[in-house]
């Protein structure tokens, strides 16, 4: 009988001569619900914030830790560029006294925009506009404003407006005077595509919009 349960049909079954046993129905059952079970254990992780995991703990045992540790680091992570999220968004005024707080100092991950300007430059005032509605489009983003004179005394205005972006405390790039900000036409896109060069931002326009004017001569 090959569905007998004896020692030479399992010899038989290890060579292929006979086919692999059937499983008991009751078996298969008890594993698939297992499965069910297991699948429902699991899966309740990745809907859980972080309170919800802090208080599941308790209920699983060790061999589900890392994965309570995984999702809980997630949420976490998810966190924190919430807050970050809340906390920019918008062209905020410092003064001098302020600078090494908020952009040298600022967190290591954390790209910092400032603008140096002069309220009585109209170039100055158009940045400003822009910068604001880019602070907007990209709220991860540290986009503040400072007047030149509280930050560098006697500060010509031939150097304004000035951009500089930082990075862990570094200056990863600058646009000075009129010229290198992009003129008194400035367009909001155009200085988008400015900050993405230089690795301020990831943009999604697909060419920079100000076109280089031929030289025909």
């Amino acid at each position: 009988d090959p569905d007998e349960d004896t020692e030479w049909n399992d010899i038989l079954r290890q060579f292929g001569i006979l086919p692999p046993k059937e499983k008991p129905k009751d078996e298969v059952e008890e594993r698939n619900n297992s499965a069910f079970c297991l699948l429902f254990l699991v899966k309740p992780y990745e809907r859980m914030n972080l309170e919800e995991l802090q208080e599941a703990e308790d209920d699983f045992d060790e061999a589900d830790r890392k994965a309570i540790e995984m999702y809980r680091q997630q949420r976490l992570k998810e966190w924190k560029c919430l807050q970050r999220r809340q906390k920019y968004g918008e062209l905020r005024e410092i003064c001098g006294e302020q600078y090494v707080k908020e952009v040298t100092n600022a967190p290591g991950d954390v790209c910092v925009i400032i603008h140096l300007y002069r309220s009585s430059i109209p170039m100055c005032l158009l940045v400003n506009e822009q910068l604001s509605l880019l602070a907007r489009k990209f709220p991860e983003v540290k986009f503040l404003k400072a007047a030149a004179n509280s930050c560098i005394q006697n500060y010509h205005d031939r150097c304004l407006p000035t951009i500089l972006v930082y990075k862990t405390g570094e200056i990863k790039g600058r646009f000075i005077g009129v010229a290198e900000c992009g003129g008194m036409y400035l367009k909001v896109e155009e200085l988008e595509w400015k900050l993405a060069e230089i690795g301020a931002r990831e943009t999604d326009l697909e060419e920079n919009p100000k076109k280089d004017v031929i030289d025909m001569m």
